[in-house]
């Protein structure tokens, strides 16, 4: 691993998506008064990037995923009025969300994209991610569920991916990263591209220790969200981040205090919704997706099975990260097994 001491911590910038990672927490919906206020006070601290919008990305009700009680014209309105001496930003998957649509927020005040796409579909998305960079000027690439796919195969994928891209991230989508693998990841890719980020989950309790590992490896943005509010176990967290990055170095690069002060902030006035802890340490260990959790609780019932089985047996299956088809192939199966032989199939 790279020496902490050999890079300043003033080389770090620091991503604040509690406005969009802590939308799931929140099932889409915030108090716009509460948006408002935030992102006020987000504004005067030194927190480099801001990311808001719906969590799944922009134009996911396409799609018939639940529409944010805020839309996207509004968000940019929002960041557009407060955000005035920070750059902001939404994430994008080109499932769904169109170039055009991209533009319009370009248009209307955004910075910079961030597109989610799994690594083993990166070269099918090859068009797309030209056409979003000629739509934006500042265009990431996260690689979700990083680490179900071997870092040198990964890299492979990568093939194509140009200086039109701002920078690659490595994304812990499962929570299920340990510190050593941060750093063979983010090291991998920081050896081909200048610009490299890290956005982790913290179904292990691993979130903080991964990002400043993470940092340490090469990466130059990191992800936080206040209080560590986001989809599932939640992220690293924001203020931690900054307190820690205090310690390390000796100064208050972020404002770690007033950082801890909008954390209070956020968990007195989000309604978080609570996830359930033995599904999320079973996805991080087996490497599953949050999204799943509902269809392997359902097929698990339906098939009389235990969730942490199914969702082995569709680990085993995928040629890469599980997808529904998986789940469903995988109850199958099981049920299959389970299933009597006839008399004649015995004999």
């Amino acid at each position: 691993m790279k020496d902490s001491r050999s890079r300043a911590m003033s080389e770090m910038e620091l991503l604040d998506c509690t406005l969009r990672d802590g939308a799931y927490a929140v099932d889409f919906e915030f108090d716009e008064k509460f948006v408002v206020e935030l992102l006020a006070r987000l504004n005067e601290t030194p927190v480099s990037k801001v990311e808001i919008g719906h969590g799944i990305g922009l134009e996911a009700e396409r799609t018939g995923i639940k529409a944010g009680n805020i839309d996207h014209f509004t968000w940019c309105e929002l960041a557009r009025s407060t955000l005035t001496t920070k750059p902001w930003g939404m994430f994008a998957q080109p499932e769904f969300t169109r170039p055009a649509t991209i533009r319009q927020m370009c248009d209307r005040g955004m910075s910079f994209i961030r597109v989610g796409v799994e690594p083993d579909r990166v070269q099918d998305h090859l068009p797309y991610l030209q056409q979003v960079a000629d739509a934006c000027g500042e265009v990431y690439v996260n690689l979700m569920k990083s680490s179900a796919t071997p870092v040198d195969r990964l890299l492979d994928m990568l093939d194509g991916v140009g200086p039109e891209i701002a920078g690659v991230y490595v994304v812990d989508s499962y929570g299920a990263m340990t510190p050593e693998t941060v750093e063979r990841y983010v090291s991998a890719v920081a050896e081909r591209y200048p610009v490299v980020g890290f956005h982790g989950h913290d179904n292990l309790g691993l979130a903080n220790i991964n990002t400043v590992t993470a940092f340490r490896a090469g990466a130059t943005i990191v992800d936080g969200t206040l209080y560590g509010i986001g989809r599932g176990s939640g992220n690293a967290a924001t203020e931690s981040l900054a307190a820690i990055i205090n310690v390390m170095e000796g100064r208050d690069r972020f404002d770690y205090q007033e950082l801890a002060e909008l954390a209070e902030f956020c968990r007195v006035n989000m309604k978080v919704i609570g996830a359930e802890r033995k599904m999320q340490v079973l996805g991080a260990v087996i490497g599953i997706h949050s999204g799943f959790f509902g269809l392997v609780e359902e097929l698990a019932a339906k098939y009389h099975t235990d969730p942490a089985q199914l969702m082995e047996t569709a680990v085993g299956m995928a040629a890469e990260s599980p997808r529904a088809a998986d789940f469903h192939a995988a109850a199958a199966r099981i049920a299959d097994s389970d299933s009597p032989r006839s008399l004649q199939l015995a004999n």
